[in-house]
């Protein structure tokens, strides 16, 4: 009963989240969630032909999800930066890998990390602290580094911008590797608790129910089925975070820093501060970053420096914006799911290519050795695709910024 009940709602949020990124007319929104829905069933009409359990294979499309959605969340962040307002930023892995160290040091509670006694006193101190003020906590810690690049860069030219980003990223993962008193250095901090883990899941050893406004809380979810409880946050949240970007695209404020990426004289000879707006726009788009961080580190249950890798966490991102569209948060939002799952989709090429491969260079590891380039190869050829057949992304930048404004009054 809880498995359906988790399946339908997940279900459920997806289909809510189509109807976000379509447009405006209900006819699209709904043949939309109709094509997802359909989508949906063919999958598991097909692993059920194939002899894959269907719960093995929502488990699998749930996980997908999440991980789409967070990377989701970045690529929204980057589009409040360099889709509005023209910011260069190249160290998203940066404010990335700082919301999901901080996170995880005000939230992690030191009894999940006991060791034995030759460790003992190794791991840091740690606040136990609930989950939302961990993630606010890492919303707070990427704004307060992206108001401190930006101060000093934001009034040179973007390539300062750009240099000071990835040197930033560079810097933290240097110091979360050597500081062993804070982040653990390379072991990394295991065993991040998840929220609500321990009220909505049973427990091997029964525990007391959690309370709610007086309520208690049932314990009905199986730990094997956590996940599908978790994505439902991610999706809220990404939802959440489209609905405010939307708002504040189609504001004044939005239009002011569509303004400053266009033309910064001409703003700046209207009266905008445009000092002032760019560097509110890293803010902002750094605090999305830092909360994809927060969710990132919760859901995986282990963070380390690896975590700063300008690959996954810089690159990726970038591209999954331009195949989207550059401007457009619909777009970047389906940007980030089809690059994912082009990303994720490599995974399987261990099950078609050979273990070994003889070239008359010698034998060649392929799991070891042409991995890696294949995964990198796919994305770059998918970026190139786009760049020719459509340099303004899947979706592109939409013309009507305005709530008020119509596509009649653009005829005019």
């Amino acid at each position: 009963m809880a498995q359906i009940m988790a399946l339908s709602m997940m279900v459920t949020a997806l289909a809510g989240l189509a109807l976000l990124l379509t447009r405006r007319r209900a006819r699209d929104r709904w043949v939309t969630v109709a094509a997802i829905l359909a989508l949906f069933g063919t999958v598991l009409g097909i692993a059920g032909a194939v002899g894959v359990e269907p719960v093995r294979m929502v488990s699998y499309l749930v996980n997908f999800v999440i991980l789409a959605g967070l990377y989701a969340l970045l690529a929204l962040g980057l589009n409040v930066q360099w889709g509005y307002t023209g910011l260069f930023n190249i160290g998203v892995a940066g404010f990335f890998g700082l919301g999901a160290y901080l996170s995880t040091i005000l939230v992690q509670n030191p009894k999940n990390l006991e060791v034995t006694p030759g460790l003992a006193g190794f791991f840091a101190t740690y606040y136990n602290l609930p989950f939302p003020l961990g993630l606010l906590g890492a919303m707070l810690a990427s704004g307060v580094l992206a108001l401190i690049v930006g101060v000093a860069t934001l009034r040179l030219r973007t390539d300062y911008l750009a240099i000071a980003t990835i040197g930033i990223a560079e810097i933290l993962r240097i110091i979360v590797t050597n500081e062993r008193t804070l982040t653990e250095g390379t072991r990394g901090i295991p065993n991040i608790p998840q929220p609500l883990y321990e009220c909505l899941v049973r427990q091997v050893v029964p525990k007391p129910l959690c309370e709610l406004l007086g309520m208690q809380i049932p314990q009905f979810i199986e730990p094997a089925y956590y996940n599908w409880f978790y994505v439902l946050i991610v999706i809220g949240l990404l939802a959440l975070g489209l609905l405010a970007i939307e708002g504040i695209a189609r504001s004044p404020w939005g239009r002011v820093l569509r303004a400053v990426r266009e033309d910064e004289e001409a703003t700046n000879a209207l009266g905008k501060n445009v000092f002032a707006f760019k560097l509110q726009s890293l803010i902002v788009g750094a605090m999305i970053m830092g909360a994809a961080g927060s969710l990132w580190a919760h859901f995986v249950k282990f963070v380390d420096p690896q975590i700063f890798d300008p690959v996954t966490g810089t690159f990726l991102v970038w591209v999954m914006l331009i195949v989207g569209g550059t401007g457009n948060n619909r777009g970047a939002i389906l940007g980030a799911f089809i690059m994912w799952g082009i990303w994720s989709a490599t995974n399987f090429l261990n099950d078609i290519l050979p273990p070994i491969l003889d070239t008359p260079l010698g034998k060649i590891n392929v799991a070891a050795q042409l991995f890696g380039p294949i995964r990198i190869i796919s994305i770059a050829i998918m970026l190139e695709l786009i760049l020719l057949f459509r340099p303004r992304g899947l979706l592109g930048e939409e013309k009507i910024t305005s709530t008020f404004a119509s596509a009649s009054d653009l005829k005019k």
